[in-house]
């Protein structure tokens, strides 16, 4: 493997990496984050389509960047490995790919639920089973203490991200059990990928809220096999370019019945009492508290009184918050990501910065915009 070096500048060692399926915009946002990273060395970014040619020629914020994209067949060894590439291309090249570097950062769903059976109901099967145990799933405030060293790491889905981060606190405070949880979740358009299709082109997007996945979202197994629970799960698409934003209704269990009979009501109908926002502000801050990239964003004043996709743009940050509506027995969660950095590049590079031992706000220190017009 290639052999990590001193960053004279830093005080730690440096780790060459590289990117595959360089030219998407999740292997795009790879790049122009690993290349101001200060731990890492950008070695190789690959493209079948745009061999030879330069990554500028696809990426234009990159035109600075002296590299070209190599064909993937032709991989260098490195110390870690990035991959953009489509679901089900990882499972078939994952043996190739951990011969050639040490660590190996896959950004599809290829390894992210434990089981193969999963893989079988929420997908086409699995071609590589036996590495379902070796991985990590990579969002670290649910596996921090997992990344260290991992091998094989699986960055989350955008949607999966969003919702697990607005509904995290009330499953560590056991608000979740027994809980009735319904999540609506809006992405922009980058969700589709560059090449999402007819229904990603901007005529047919502006100006929608159009639902697309009412029900059977594969994200869905994702979010229950973090937090453990079953959740009604609904993705719209909307009319922008980045940022998914997860509204999640939680109708807690009745204490005083040990269950519901009407759904989210006690036996008498009556809905269970709901916790108080300052149980709810105990623990949004008993969770996130010392987490570098949520910030909770609850009421308040002024115009973005909740999370908001276009404040967090092109940055690795989350924004959650939550509500309460007493008289129906309901919390609302809220919470929101740009689905190609937390939700997808920046999640990758903060779990390799774990994996590794960096500093692991390393390379991810960008703050948002404001104002921004399409995020």
């Amino acid at each position: 493997m290639a052999a990590t070096e001193p960053d004279t500048a830093t005080g730690t060692e440096t780790a060459t990496a590289s990117v595959v399926g360089a030219s998407g915009f999740a292997g795009g946002e790879l790049l122009r984050l690993l290349a101001g990273h200060p731990s890492f060395e950008l070695a190789q970014a690959t493209s079948r389509e745009y061999a030879n040619r330069t990554v500028g020629s696809v990426h234009p914020n990159l035109r600075s960047l002296d590299l070209r994209f190599a064909d993937p067949g032709d991989l260098d060894s490195v110390d870690v490995l990035f991959a953009a590439a489509p679901h089900g291309v990882a499972m078939e090249h994952v043996d190739e790919w951990c011969a050639v570097a040490d660590t190996v950062v896959d950004l599809s769903a290829d390894f992210r639920l434990d089981a193969e059976g999963q893989y079988d109901e929420w997908y086409d099967g699995h071609g590589a089973p036996e590495h379902l145990d070796d991985a990590v799933y990579a969002l670290p405030e649910l596996s921090r203490e997992d990344l260290a060293g991992a091998d094989l790491i699986a960055s989350g889905g955008c949607n999966a991200t969003a919702t697990i981060l607005g509904l995290l606190p009330l499953h560590e405070a056991g608000l979740l059990d027994d809980a009735q949880v319904v999540v609506d979740v809006k992405v922009g358009s980058s969700e589709g990928g560059a090449g999402g299709g007819p229904a990603s082109s901007h005529p047919e997007r502006s100006g929608v809220v159009r639902p697309y996945a009412p029900t059977g979202h594969r994200h869905e197994a994702e979010i229950e096999q973090a937090l453990d629970i079953s959740v009604s799960f609904t993705a719209h698409a909307v009319d922008m370019v980045r940022g998914a934003s997860a509204t999640c209704h939680v109708f807690p269990a009745s204490d005083a019945s040990g269950g519901s009979e009407d759904e989210h009501s006690g036996s008498s109908g009556v809905p269970a009492e709901s916790p108080s926002k300052s149980d709810l502000w105990a623990a949004f801050r008993e969770t996130y508290g010392d987490e570098p990239f949520v910030e909770t964003v609850a009421g308040g004043s002024g115009t973005y009184r909740y999370p908001e996709p276009k404040v967090v743009a092109g940055t690795n940050g989350a924004e959650v918050g939550f509500e309460v509506d007493p008289e129906n027995g309901r919390v609302v969660t809220f919470a929101a990501i740009d689905n190609v950095v937390k939700g997808s590049a920046g999640q990758a590079v903060h779990a390799a910065n774990l994996a590794l031992g960096y500093e692991e706000t390393a390379g991810l220190d960008q703050l948002g915009l404001h104002p921004v017009g399409s995020p």
